[in-house]
């Protein structure tokens, strides 16, 4: 445990204590209802929802058998259509809403509605989990409660969109890549960690984000200190990948089709029109937006940034970790959208707990400022979901929206 989440840790809350305890229960118990309760202002079809919805019931009437099929058509319409439309290797969220509808009888597009939901808490857990892993239960109680107000972390739960599926498998990986550098070796956290790189590719594209952030985890930890790397470690950061991307390529029925996929994404991807009329923008284009829809967290998580520690590992390598994928994805011309970086809701969160660890540090009834100000944080997040998602029925993340639901764009 680092300095700092030390300091925040007293004798009384080192474990799991009862007022701990009914903390996590009661923030669990709200985190599901905002989720599950729909409360989303815009209830059409979105278009990439309508396209989701296409794959899920090709697969209800043509079987997993089929999909080489699904590949070859996606190729054959895309090369004949002006711009993108969502390929077919997003392959594991379309099949997990193929597997609810088989075992629940859902239609297409709620089960893909119940799969970005069902996501949406798991990664609230897992967010829990990793702050635990970190630094303790008072520090995990902090995060717990900032992810289950985040107002993108409510969104992509109220709707059939993949990037809080993603997201899931995005921090399990970078939660997974810290387990086994501080405990190296060990089979179970290797295979665990392999099978989340593999899932993670078999989600998005967007993948590829996220692994250049882990590789430069493990090229920072020569100065950062991490954990330690062994020769395991780098041949399952090699192997996952690569599983799902043998995957990918058998579920396209070969690799020429898989390439010609791919191809013709990043090919057609940057002619969209609503693609060039809302994904482009400066490097800080993400840092705007996301002042824009958690104004305190990211201040917070700004200001604990210039008062890092060397000692501060979990923070650094957080740091890192969104460092790294913000320099790819701030350079993809017409390619941006505050969708995209919900991996990086847990480590804002951490960090901005962080910022209000360090500032109250030499207060009295320390514990207390701490409750306040986390309720307070999570008090404006609903506000800005409000705001943003029901008041404003906004479906898409883009800055013009933003800027308009909070009347600074009239």
């Amino acid at each position: 445990m680092d300095d700092m989440t030390a300091d925040l840790q007293p004798g009384n809350i080192r474990r799991l204590t009862r007022p701990l305890l009914l903390g996590f229960v009661l923030v669990a118990v709200i985190g599901i209802a905002l989720r599950i309760y729909p409360s989303a202002g815009f209830t059409g079809l979105g278009y990439d929802e309508g396209l989701y919805r296409g794959y899920v019931t090709d697969l209800i009437n043509h079987g997993v058998t089929s999909y080489p099929d699904f590949a070859e058509h996606y190729v054959e319409q895309q090369q004949k259509l002006p711009a993108v439309i969502l390929p077919p290797t997003r392959f594991l969220y379309i099949f997990s809403a193929y597997v609810w509808h088989e075992v629940t009888g859902a239609d297409a597009l709620l089960s893909l509605h119940r799969i970005s939901c069902l996501f949406s808490i798991l990664l609230l857990f897992a967010a829990a989990g990793f702050a635990w892993r970190l630094a303790g239960p008072a520090w995990a109680l902090g995060v717990f409660a900032l992810m289950s107000c985040a107002p993108t972390q409510i969104h992509m739960a109220q709707h059939a969109l993949i990037d809080g599926f993603f997201a899931f498998w995005a921090t399990m990986s970078v939660w997974l890549l810290w387990e086994n550098l501080r405990r190296p070796n060990d089979q179970l956290r290797l295979t665990f960690f392999a099978m989340s790189l593999a899932l993670m590719v078999l989600t998005k594209e967007n993948a590829v984000f996220a692994y250049v952030g882990l590789l430069a985890l493990l090229a920072a930890n020569r100065w950062l200190h991490f954990g330690m790397i062994t020769r395991s470690l780098l041949l399952v950061t090699v192997a996952g990948p690569l599983a799902g991307l043998v995957i990918l390529i058998f579920l396209c029925g070969s690799a020429e089709t898989f390439i010609a996929t791919y191809r013709l994404v990043v090919s057609k991807a940057s002619v969209l029109p609503y693609a060039i009329a809302t994904g482009d923008g400066p490097w800080y284009r993400y840092l705007v937006d996301l002042l824009l829809a958690s104004p305190l967290i990211f201040l917070l998580a700004w200001a604990a940034i210039f008062r890092l520690k060397f000692a501060d590992k979990p923070s650094l390598y957080l740091l890192t970790f969104v460092a790294s994928t913000y320099l790819l994805m701030c350079n993809i011309r017409y390619g941006m959208n505050l969708r995209y970086t919900n991996m990086w809701d847990l480590p804002l969160r951490y960090l901005a707990l962080g910022c209000i660890a360090d500032v109250t540090r030499s207060f009295r009834r320390r514990e207390i400022l701490m409750v306040a100000a986390v309720l307070l944080l999570c008090a404006i997040d609903l506000r800005q979901y409000y705001i943003f998602f029901v008041q404003h029925d906004l479906y898409e993340l883009v800055t013009a929206g933003l800027l308009r639901a909070l009347q600074i764009l009239k």
